[in-house]
Order: C-alpha cells, then structure tokens, then sequence
C-alpha cells in the first residue's frame, strides 16, 4: 500500500513539472550601448551582446537600444493557422495602441515570435509602459499573456 502512494506521487510531481503553459513572454530591455562588467552576470552580457551583434557604426548601435520580446508559444491542435499578436503602449504616445503580429503555418504546433520596439520607434516614442501578447489559432483565442499594467 505505501508503495503505491509513493508511485502515485511520483506521478503527480511528474506530470506537474511537465506542463508547460502554452504561451510564454520574455522581455529583455537593452537601455545604454556599455556592456555590463565581465564579472557580473555572464548571461546578461551574452543577450547584450547578441542584440548588438552586426552593429559596425555608433548609429546603428544606437538604433539597436530598446525593447524586444519572444513569445514562446505551444498548442497540441493544427485547427488552422496560428497568429500571435503583441499589442502595448509606450510613454511617448500616449494612450495610443500600437500592435504587430507573427503568422505561422496550421500544420506548427509550437513556435518563437520575436517582437521588438527598437530604433526610432523607442527613441522617439518611449519605453514600452504596457504590453498583452494573445496567441490564436484559427482565429480562436488560446491563450494570452499581459504586463502588470495592461488594462
């Protein structure tokens, strides 16, 4: 009897850690072209580095600072196409809503949307305040992920 609860409980912790929700979003914000210290955290450094990978001049490393976002998304189903839709306000513009959108193919079940505020979208318009990301699948919404101040 005991080594059946322990099986079961087994079981559970397993199927606990193996889900997985099916929309995630990281952020990542490049705010000044000077690179952390080398003994601070490797791993922003590496993300501050590949971000500004391939920007030879000032000017182009300049329109490298802002914000970008990776949505990782997953869904079992092939229902029709996937869109995911990043919509988010930034402090220059006011209330005004600005939106873009990925597009995959029905037959994906998982995949990486990179959306990015950079350039002359952030240096003139401002950080990023508020941001919901909505992944659909044929049109149905499946799941949606939004920043602490989204309304």
């Amino acid at each position: 009897m005991k080594q059946a609860w322990i099986v079961m409980a087994m079981g559970w912790m397993l199927a606990s850690c193996g889900t997985r929700p099916p929309l995630e979003v990281r952020t990542t914000h490049l705010r000044s072209l000077e690179l952390t210290d080398p003994q601070d955290e490797p791993m922003i450094r590496a993300e501050q580095r590949r971000l500004l990978h391939g920007a030879i001049g000032v000017r182009e490393q300049e329109q490298a600072l802002g914000q970008y976002y990776t949505a990782l998304w997953h869904d079992g189903s092939t229902d029709g196409p996937v869109k995911v839709v990043f919509r988010y306000q930034q402090g220059g513009t006011g209330s005004r809503i600005h939106e873009k959108t990925a597009t995959f193919a029905a037959d994906q079940t998982e995949g990486r949307a990179e959306f990015e505020v950079i350039g002359d979208d952030y240096l003139k318009g401002g950080r990023v305040l508020a941001w919901q990301c909505k992944l659909f699948r044929g049109g149905r919404e499946i799941a949606s992920r939004r920043s602490y101040l989204w309304e």
